[in-house]
């Protein structure tokens, strides 16, 4: 062989090693896996993680109690089995109880959301319902009076007058903890434990009013605009959904700037790799922050490098009003292979 056959050969062996190692973290490629293992969920959150950033509040719970009237729409527009991206808290079940994903990836620029996210993961695997959930969530006694054929309202009703539990709090806490580095083998940082302590000490301290308003209640028992109760705690259905991804591993949280060089890019990879499309990116109103900080044609640009097709669909929040129902956070939806088409 000639040196300049070497070198090429050598050269195509170096991108094929590169392509492979950014896509797949841990992971043969091929298809999108049905279930990650312990390590390679590990591996896919911290090797796609970027270092944590600011935002001006710890963003516990949403403040869209709209969210949710979109979400006939979406399901018009976007596939089931595709892969769903979203950024912050608890309105990403709904939005992935109703769209079906594979496999969803929650970015956030805060470590905390990632440690939020835990927190929720290691609850969903230990309750056996919706009535569990939320008395663990809460540390609030379960009620006489709730079955699994309760409406959200009658569920978010009974445990309203039920004061908190410290027993309660100390127990679930301990296991969230035991859940995630001994259930799951997580090496989290004691600053980690820390983390989810915190996060489970607003929802103990505070009960439904987490955020003063809307409160969480408000936002499980919100509807669309024709009425149809769709949060993740509005019907087992809803509830089990979640509960089947987080215990596969296939709710994975990453810390990463929508305007950053690597989240989005790593994970674009892993997705091409394992032959998948995005279904529906969550975008929140993050994209104001990102014209402020002169980082839009940079998020455009990450976004570009994901693979899309027709039916992929941002989610996206704004100020505003609609159908009579108040001002808030308004969601609509966009076609996200056509706009950030230019920014190939």
């Amino acid at each position: 062989m000639t040196k300049r056959r070497t070198w090429i050969a050598i050269g195509v062996i170096a991108i094929l090693g590169i392509a492979f190692d950014a896509g797949s973290p841990g992971l043969a490629a091929g298809e999108l896996p049905s279930r990650l293992t312990d390590q390679e969920f590990w591996r896919l959150m911290t090797e796609s993680s970027e270092p944590s950033g600011y935002f001006r509040s710890d963003n516990l719970t949403s403040n869209e109690l709209l969210f949710q009237e979109v979400i006939p729409d979406l399901l018009t527009r976007t596939k089931r089995d595709g892969v769903y991206l979203g950024v912050g808290p608890e309105q990403n079940f709904t939005y992935i109880a109703a769209v079906r994903p594979a496999l969803a990836i929650i970015f956030d620029i805060r470590r905390g959301n990632l440690l939020l996210q835990l927190m929720y993961k290691a609850l969903f695997e230990l309750a056996r319902d919706r009535t569990e959930f939320v008395s663990m969530l809460f540390a609030k006694p379960r009620p006489s009076g709730v079955s699994t054929g309760s409406n959200v309202a009658e569920l978010f009703a009974a445990y309203a007058p039920v004061a908190a539990s410290e027993t309660l709090q100390r127990q679930t806490l301990t296991a969230i903890e035991d859940r995630l580095i001994k259930g799951h083998h997580m090496p989290l940082t004691a600053e980690d434990v820390h983390g989810i302590e915190y996060v489970y000490d607003a929802f103990y301290h505070n009960g439904f009013a987490v955020r003063f308003s809307p409160t969480y209640a408000e936002l499980m028992v919100a509807t669309d605009h024709a009425g149809v109760a769709r949060s993740y705690l509005a019907s087992e259905a809803n509830f089990m959904i979640m509960k089947e991804l987080e215990a596969k591993n296939l709710v994975v949280p990453v810390v990463g700037d929508f305007g950053g060089p690597k989240a989005i890019r790593t994970m674009a990879a892993y997705l091409k790799a394992h032959g998948s499309t995005v279904s529906a990116f969550y975008l929140s109103n993050v994209e104001q922050y990102l014209y402020q900080d002169s980082k839009w044609t940079a998020f455009c640009q990450n976004v570009a490098s994901l693979p899309l097709d027709a039916s992929s669909t941002f989610i996206r929040s704004s100020s505003g009003s609609r159908w009579g129902r108040g001002f808030g956070f308004v969601s609509s939806l966009g076609t996200m292979q056509s706009e950030v088409r230019q920014c190939r």
